[in-house]
């Protein structure tokens, strides 16, 4: 018998299969590594965008706080806001040995740049900024942008110019210079806590005195927190109370509140008429008082319109004095030497520009409400009686004295840094209700708010 031998078709496929599960595993193998080296790869960029962002975040804290310094008088025009802007922020970073900020404006295309900031030098992360205005006048631009290892991110948010909401007119009588109270003097207000109040921004350590039977009917804000506050006499009293609870109605160390910039300028076009100090008139309209034609006198005078005294004058008024509209001086808001002066010895009687007739010399002027005195660079004193002045008084020196009182429809602010003096029986009550915009004549400071709600992260 013939045997035939079988072959196994089955051998070597072991082979075969393993050859094909090692290609697989190989392949998976590499494509875990691939993968993997991707994963890190868009691991370590999102790191770096995490850090850029980070970076656009600092930045944007690090201008708002210089952004927040920046202020410009309200007399500045819109078309030249961001040109001062751009000078305010380059010297403010100069004057405070900021070199690492490098602030540069191109003027042709309205643009401020800030260079790149490094936050951290390895690696290296840094920052830098445009500041651009948008078709609205009153809004600006600012992009932001963090940068780490050549990944960027870009934050952009809006900043609005604006006027401060709180100003010394916020209060009864505000004063550069300490307060000083001696004698029969109260200090009252159709609403005590609205216009009674007192701000004293003084250096001295003297801030307030309070002597005798002298009252303050509202709450006292001094701005040194190291201010002495004396109050002699049983019957002184602040917030309604003697000593020792009268102390409680004073509070040190408040942040400082704006005193808006005069501008009797502004009034010098209404003027029409100029005074001969050799033949005075019982009676003007829109006059001008030249300078230098001091000392004089006016009694029995009724002035209607604006009186603008230029400096360096002294006036006096010695009695029966009308006046239906605003006295102006023209003086240096720095001088407090007293040089010029404005003195009330007798009785005044005011009436609101509200008050003045309707004639075309008068037809503007009737709008400029709020203000009865506004003399920079002129001591101002009142020693008679008055039964309401209706406006705000401002001046660098005023003093208050013999029987001087009556009613003032706005504030009196002091922008000496000499005392403010209330002696006698001068009793003056403040009466603001329904004033609701700064007084005639009296620019307020233009600041820039950043507008959280216009935050957002850009692609460039």
């Amino acid at each position: 018998m013939k045997l035939i031998k079988k072959i196994d078709c089955r051998k070597g496929a072991a082979l075969i299969i393993s050859m094909i599960f090692l290609l697989i595993f190989s392949t998976l193998a590499i494509s875990i590594a691939t993968m993997s080296g991707t994963n890190l790869q868009i691991a370590d960029n999102q790191r770096k965008a995490n850090r850029s962002h980070a970076c656009a975040e600092s930045g944007l804290d690090i201008l708002r706080f210089w952004f927040g310094r920046i202020y410009m008088p309200g007399a500045t025009q819109p078309e030249d806001r961001f040109g001062y802007l751009a000078n305010f922020l380059q010297t403010d970073l100069a004057e405070n040995g900021i070199s690492n900020i490098a602030s540069t404006y191109d003027m042709e295309d309205s643009t401020i740049t800030i260079g790149d900031v490094v936050l951290y030098s390895s690696p290296a992360q840094y920052f830098s900024a445009e500041i651009q205005p948008t078709s609205n006048i009153d809004i600006l631009q600012m992009d932001v942008t963090g940068s780490t290892g050549g990944v960027n991110r870009t934050i952009r948010v809006n900043y609005n110019f604006g006027t401060r909401a709180h100003t010394v007119f916020d209060y009864g009588v505000a004063t550069k210079g300490a307060l000083n109270l001696h004698g029969n003097i109260e200090m009252n207000g159709a609403n005590v806590e609205l216009d009674a109040g007192v701000y004293i921004e003084s250096e001295d350590a003297n801030a307030l005195e309070v002597i005798g039977n002298s009252a303050i009917a509202g709450d006292v804000h001094i701005t040194n927190p190291d201010a002495i506050v004396d109050l002699q006499g049983g019957q002184a009293t602040i917030g309604g109370e003697t000593a020792p609870e009268a102390y409680d109605h004073v509070f040190k160390g408040v942040p400082p509140t704006e005193f808006p910039v005069p501008e009797p300028n502004y009034f010098r076009h209404y003027v029409q008429n100029t005074l001969d100090p050799n033949n005075i008139l019982p009676e003007y309209d829109n006059v001008i008082i030249p300078a230098g034609t001091d000392p004089i006198s006016f009694g029995n005078v009724t002035f209607r319109g604006v009186v603008f005294i230029e400096a360096p004058n002294i006036i006096t008024f010695t009695g029966n004095t009308t006046i239906t509209g605003i006295i102006v001086g023209n003086g240096d808001l720095n001088d407090d030497s007293g040089t010029n002066r404005i003195d009330f010895l007798g009785t005044v009687v005011s009436y609101p520009v509200t008050d003045l007739p309707e004639e075309t010399q008068f037809e503007q002027l009737r709008n400029e409400t709020g203000t009865f005195l506004m003399a920079p660079g002129f001591s101002v004193s009142f020693g008679g009686n008055f039964e309401t002045l209706n406006g705000a008084i401002a001046a660098n020196g005023i003093e208050f004295f013999g029987n001087a009182g009556g009613t003032i429809n706005g504030s009196v602010i002091n922008y000496s840094g000499n005392p403010m003096t209330l002696s006698g029986n001068s009793d003056l009550f403040f009466n603001r209700s329904g004033t609701t915009q700064m007084p005639a004549g009296f620019g307020p400071e233009i600041i820039l708010y950043y507008v959280p709600s216009s935050y957002s992260e850009v692609v460039l």
